[in-house]
């Protein structure tokens, strides 16, 4: 029983943790329907599928062993054993459009600028909607981040997702030729 007097039952959080496993099982088992290629010689199209399933199996073994230990969910504020007594707060319009207009930017200038550019925009974007006021360690750390991933995908992965403006200035800094 809950501090409240109410009587705690682990069913709902049981469900949860038993459709999060079937999700798992449900990604790993298309993964394995994807046809090999014998184009991909290191990672293949199959990789991320079973790595996103392996992580639902483990998120819901994890919720499957906290249900049987007594629950999670009625910690939870607002949780339906304890109903909240307060209103939601007012919607951020702010928030909502700084996201809309980091996707709307990733989306106009993947294209002629790059995805490093893009990203970065739209990580700082998405940062000041999140409420950071420190624009400068966004902007760096957000460029770092986008540069690191897509020298990762072209050079580890050896998928060439195009290079940008940004992208083409570096490589011809390091003397290689522009994809």
């Amino acid at each position: 029983m809950s501090g409240t007097g109410m009587r705690r039952t682990i069913g709902p959080d049981l469900m949860v943790g038993i459709f999060v496993l079937l999700l798992g099982g449900l990604a790993i088992w298309q993964a394995a329907a994807i046809p090999d290629s014998p184009i991909y010689a290191q990672v293949g199209p199959k990789a991320v599928p079973y790595v996103v399933g392996a992580g639902l199996l483990a998120l819901g073994a994890g919720l499957v062993a906290s249900a049987l230990r007594g629950g999670w969910s009625w910690t939870l504020e607002g949780s339906a054993a304890e109903p909240m007594n307060q209103e939601a707060p007012p919607t951020n319009w702010r928030a909502l459009g700084l996201l809309f207009a980091g996707l709307a930017a990733n989306l106009v200038l993947i294209g002629p600028l790059g995805f490093s550019i893009a990203a970065t925009i739209q990580f700082v974007l998405v940062a000041a909607a999140f409420g950071s006021r420190r624009f400068l360690r966004d902007l760096v750390l957000a460029l770092v981040l986008s540069l690191v991933v897509w020298f990762g995908f072209v050079e580890v992965l050896g998928v060439n997702i195009g290079a940008g403006v940004l992208e083409g200035l570096i490589l011809r800094a390091l003397g290689q030729e522009v994809y």
